[in-house]
């Protein structure tokens, strides 16, 4: 059996970003298109600004065998289409009974959740926090405030990523939107398409 060398990564709250790392991709505004409930909004922030960086990951991978991890850092940047927060694309793992951490490191955002069923959970990600993303959930990072929201990840390294399962469903059951008052709030999705039974189970069933 070859064993991994232990390592140490460096964050640079300032970039955004972890040295010695083994990848490195950015998601562009063009890259979001379907996202946002607002396209009028969406077109014409992209028609100006399509290259504008929204997040970006560096990550190290040691192995991709069972009983490793992924770990890494986001960087989201600030901002809104229409009145709605930026976001990732958001997963569900492809072996959805592995769980994720994310711990913040500077900014403000929500951890947006749902389960197969359709239920939401919100969490808050501020400075130092962290958030457990429990096994089978459904989950995309939301910038809600003013700055770069930074954070620490870490997953189980056979986890994999299903990025289609919210396009399946028109988006998440959730969107959050500027609450007016300089805060956030959580509204319904009026796209949104509940999963058949047979789909929630499918999803339970998805595991090693």
């Amino acid at each position: 059996m070859k064993m991994c060398e232990p390592v140490s990564c460096q964050v640079d709250l300032s970039a955004g970003v972890m040295d010695n790392g083994s990848g490195h991709y950015q998601k562009r505004l063009n890259d979001l298109a379907g996202l946002y409930a607002d396209g009028d909004a969406f077109a014409t922030q992209a028609s100006v600004a399509g290259d504008r960086v929204v997040y970006e990951v560096t990550e190290r991978r040691p192995d991709a065998q069972h009983g490793d991890l992924i770990f890494g850092v986001t960087r989201m940047s600030p901002g809104k289409i229409g009145n709605e927060y930026f976001l990732t694309r958001g997963h569900i793992h492809a072996q959805a009974d592995r769980p994720e951490i994310y711990y913040g490191q500077s900014g403000h955002g929500v951890m947006l959740m749902e389960s197969p069923a359709g239920e939401t959970r919100i969490v808050a990600i501020g400075p130092q926090s962290i958030c457990y993303v429990p096994p089978y959930w459904i989950h995309r990072s939301v910038n809600v405030g003013a700055e770069d929201l930074v954070m620490v990840f870490a997953y189980p390294a056979d986890s994999g990523q299903d990025y289609e399962i919210i396009a399946r469903s028109g988006g998440m059951k959730t969107r959050i939107v500027d609450d007016g008052h300089g805060g956030w709030q959580a509204v319904d999705n009026a796209d949104y398409q509940p999963r058949s039974p047979q789909q929630v189970a499918r999803l339970f069933q998805t595991t090693l």
